[in-house]
């Protein structure tokens, strides 16, 4: 099994997550690597992460989850009981449908690039979908039916492997997150977790070092 990706994408880092949480060994790629072209002839979507598996290619990361919770079942991510799951999975979507893709990297370099917005613009344009989506999260953890230590449950999974990487994209933006404290603490106990540890960006092999 093979996972490409690159140490900065957090839809990469969510696969990581998922695949430590269920002990499944993989081989990290980092596009960097590859010769030019050669990951858009694996992936003609050309986005990561991708996960190739004997053979056959897999890409985006929720595609890419919802394959190992069905063939790694032993270590589920989702909750059993069918609302909570479901209420996990709309946690998830939030990120992965309406907020992730209008902030990422190839958007923000349009609006640059293209639109020739300028930087503090940018800035607030993902600050501003920031605090329309985290106030949303916040409200769904408080109205868990318990206060559980992970999102949905005792232990981490699906919501919070989606919720660490974000949470790590917004404070690289200077995002205020104070007024979070439910999320803000899901994210402190994942990060005392060997799973989470280890999937984080400066962990990766083509990771470059702090900037100088």
């Amino acid at each position: 099994m093979q996972l490409y990706s690159q140490w900065r994408n957090s839809a990469g880092e969510r696969v990581r997550i998922a695949l430590h949480l269920k002990g499944v060994p993989y081989e990290y790629i980092a596009i960097g690597s590859l010769p030019a072209g050669a990951y858009k002839a694996l992936n003609p979507q050309g986005l990561m992460p991708a996960l190739r598996v004997d053979g056959h290619v897999i890409a985006q990361s929720t595609a890419i989850l919802e394959y190992l919770e069905e063939t790694y079942a032993g270590v589920p991510l989702l909750p059993a009981d069918p609302i909570l799951r479901a209420q996990a999975r709309a946690f998830a979507q939030l990120i992965t449908s309406d907020l992730h893709p209008i902030n990422n990297n190839r958007v923000r370099r349009y609006l640059t690039d293209r639109l020739g917005v300028g930087e503090a613009a940018v800035r607030a344009w993902y600050h501003h979908w920031i605090g329309l989506a985290l106030p949303a999260l916040e409200a769904a953890l408080i109205a868990r039916p318990r206060d559980w230590p992970f999102c949905f449950g005792d232990t981490p999974g699906w919501a919070d492997l989606h919720l660490v990487p974000q949470l790590a994209n917004a404070r690289r933006f200077d995002c205020e997150l104070k007024s979070y404290p439910r999320l803000c603490a899901v994210d402190a106990r994942c990060q005392t977790l060997d799973a989470f540890r280890r999937a984080r960006a400066e962990a990766q092999p083509d990771y470059p070092g702090p900037p100088s």
